[in-house]
């Protein structure tokens, strides 16, 4: 069984005290507690922002070894470029996570498509040829036109996980692309028996290679408790 990354999109929320937060804590101390807690977290910062290396290291010196780091591609290639001619873009962009690499704390690297990029075979074609072979990528696809079978087979080819993102809106086809599997878990309330649920699903997905695991923010904290939920109940089997 592969290992299982729990976590959350993001950690600076200071409405998760005092449930999840002791009441005291300085911000400043929020990564290192969510680190002793949660094994993983989605980082959103670098959609907008390339994180320094100063940043870069505070984070690795807050977290304990094993820790990782999923990253957020930043917008110029996903939203700006929409894919197309975004070489020199991700080059760039994985640059900036080397830090992250050389302490082994580099997660996939997540590329979120905008809603209304629809489906283009040749277009996601270039795009996988340009990606960093030996850095985990990821796709969350947006547009329901993208859940073919030919875009499947593009993402299996190049050891790229389809993203299996989740939300009141729309939910992608449950299909393993890569030697590893990303969820991204959206909805707004997940009950006893959903989170039941989902466990049985990541060990499921574990069975056949690392699985990475995220729920929403929102501004409450039942979603790291449901987190460090899901991570209990996984590493009990």
């Amino acid at each position: 069984m592969g290992k299982v990354f729990c976590g959350v999109s993001g950690w600076a929320y200071a409405k998760w005290k005092p449930d999840f937060y002791p009441a005291k804590l300085s911000s400043a101390k929020f990564l290192g507690f969510y680190a002793s807690r949660l094994n993983s977290v989605e980082v959103n910062y670098t959609f907008r922002s390339f994180p320094t290396e100063k940043l870069l290291g505070n984070w690795i010196a807050a977290t304990p070894p094993g820790f990782k780091f999923a990253v957020k591609a930043h917008q110029n290639i996903t939203h700006i470029k929409r894919l197309k001619n975004a070489g020199d873009a991700i080059a760039k962009f994985v640059a900036s996570l080397k830090p992250l690499q050389e302490a082994n704390k580099l997660g996939p690297v997540l590329f979120q498509l905008p809603p209304n990029l629809k489906f283009d075979l040749k277009l996601l074609e270039d795009f996988l040829a340009e990606l960093p072979g030996k850095t985990p990528c990821t796709i969350e696809f947006r547009n329901a036109s993208w859940f073919n079978e030919d875009m499947f087979g593009a993402l299996t080819k190049q050891n790229v996980a389809l993203c299996l993102a989740e939300s009141d809106d729309l939910v992608t086809p449950d299909k393993r692309t890569a030697d590893f599997c990303y969820l991204r878990l959206r909805k707004e309330g997940y009950s006893a028996n959903d989170q039941k649920a989902i466990a049985r699903r990541v060990r499921s997905l574990a069975g056949h290679g690392e699985a990475f695991a995220y729920y929403m923010h929102f501004d409450a904290p039942e979603c790291p408790l449901q987190a460090e939920e899901l991570l209990h109940a996984t590493e009990s089997t």
